[in-house]
């Protein structure tokens, strides 16, 4: 019964070991839309990943999302037109800046 213990502890420290050093770091997505006032949300879509921000003063931030391509939606406000960009590229623990996004009426 002993054995089987130590050897029970052992396994588990091992496994625990291995999936130390598999952790993936989430990135972000950020940027700014002008005029500042006419979006409320930004929306990032990877698959069945769907991950959302506030606009605040014209800026954003999506913040954990997995490393992989996705396309970024800007909803705004009307008079202004909703704006997209496809193929963007987040990679692991960094953020990716979209710079300013201009919002067409």
């Amino acid at each position: 019964m002993k054995k089987a213990r130590l050897t029970l502890a052992a396994l588990s420290i091992v496994a625990a070991g291995l999936f130390a050093f598999n952790v993936i770091t989430n990135g972000s997505v950020k940027g700014t839309v002008s005029p500042a006032d006419a979006a409320v949300r930004a929306w990032a879509i990877s698959g069945t990943d769907t991950l959302k921000a506030d606009i605040a003063n014209g800026a954003f931030e999506i913040t954990d999302a997995k490393p992989g391509t996705y396309q970024v939606i800007i909803e705004a406000n009307a008079p202004y037109k909703n704006a997209s960009k496809d193929g963007v590229e987040v990679k692991e623990g960094e953020a990716t800046d979209l710079g300013e996004i201009k919002l067409e009426q």
